[in-house]
């Protein structure tokens, strides 16, 4: 099971308490980078780090969940390493791994339900990078 780096904002707080109960469950190992609370945060604080540690490859992946799925996203796709994927659905995430090699996961709590963020993770989480044709794509990414 890979190792995950797990954070974001306020709004994504509660579901990132149901987060770890499952990776818990699971006996995934993973930091949570935080927030760890409610109260209103900059995300920014709390995804650079976790972010950093994704690309030294302290951890495999990244979840992070915010109100949007945005910010987080916008602020760690400003990594080189990272390849950060907003998903809002299953097939999403699947793709976002496949053709993308995503290493993070970025999340919409107030979008979507609960069930529905931890079929994403667990889709992303389990599906492998194709390769192949996208490899040359991926590649591409970086500035």
């Amino acid at each position: 099971m890979p190792t995950i780096a797990l954070g974001g904002d306020h709004a994504g707080f509660q579901y990132k308490e149901e987060i770890v109960a499952l990776l818990e469950t699971k006996g995934t190992m993973y930091k949570d980078f935080g927030p760890f609370s409610e109260a209103s945060v900059d995300y920014p604080d709390y995804v650079h780090p976790l972010a950093r540690a994704v690309e030294s490859g302290a951890y495999d992946f990244g979840i992070l969940i915010c109100g949007s799925g945005n910010g987080v996203a916008m602020t760690a796709n400003k990594h080189a390493g990272i390849r950060a994927a907003l998903c809002w659905s299953p097939e999403l995430a699947s793709l976002a791994r496949q053709h993308n090699n995503a290493n993070v996961l970025c999340l919409p709590a107030r979008f979507i339900p609960l069930e529905t963020a931890k079929a994403c993770i667990e889709v992303f989480l389990t599906t492998a990078f194709e390769g192949g044709r996208h490899e040359a794509r991926v590649k591409k990414m970086n500035c």
